[in-house]
């Protein structure tokens, strides 16, 4: 008897919001993380940063941490949002490749993985970054990229090694969610 298809949550891109399509794929939730969330995480990291540069009329829209009018949250907000919720995010050493991270869980507590995949659009002549999560659901690992129609499962986890090992050589960066309260 075949079991029963696990309830998977799937959010879809919209504008550059893909850090919250993300972060919502990865809690597997609707609103878990909403734009006015992670515009706050991003203003409050603007106001802590020593660095500040002088104000412009373009700095309304360009923010140090994201675009106000479509998103394109950095690193530093995925950071503070999961650490906000307790997570802990590890940036895994490409050098040592996919192999290196126990996708089984048996010796962690691997909540999910978040990558930051480049994309070149128009030809090349548009070059941005883009936010993706794979998410071990009842035991099988999914690509839940907010770009995509409907998530993709992957056969085993030796097909998760081979795409995270293909995409950290194009030039993606792999970070490593870990819930330590689990």
């Amino acid at each position: 008897m075949e079991g029963k298809k696990p309830e998977i949550y799937h959010e879809r891109q919209r504008l550059q919001f893909c850090l919250v399509h993300s972060l919502n794929n990865l809690f597997q939730e609707r609103d878990a993380f909403k734009r006015e969330d992670l515009n706050a995480i991003a203003e409050r990291l603007s106001l802590d940063d020593p660095s500040q540069g002088t104000w412009s009329p373009l700095s309304a829209i360009f923010r140090p941490h994201h675009n106000a009018l479509t998103g394109n949250y950095d690193i530093n907000v995925l950071i503070a949002a999961l650490e906000d919720r307790g997570k802990r995010v590890v940036w895994h050493d490409k050098r040592h490749g996919a192999s290196t991270i126990d996708l089984e869980g048996t010796e962690s507590h691997l909540l999910g993985i978040v990558v930051n995949v480049p994309v070149r659009k128009l030809g090349g002549l548009w070059k941005s970054r883009h936010w993706v999560t794979l998410r071990r659901i009842e035991g099988v690992w999914y690509d839940l990229d907010s770009d995509l129609r409907t998530p993709n499962s992957f056969k085993d986890t030796e097909e998760v090694i081979h795409f995270l090992d293909a995409i950290l050589a194009a030039g993606a960066q792999v970070l490593l969610v870990m819930d330590d309260g689990k």
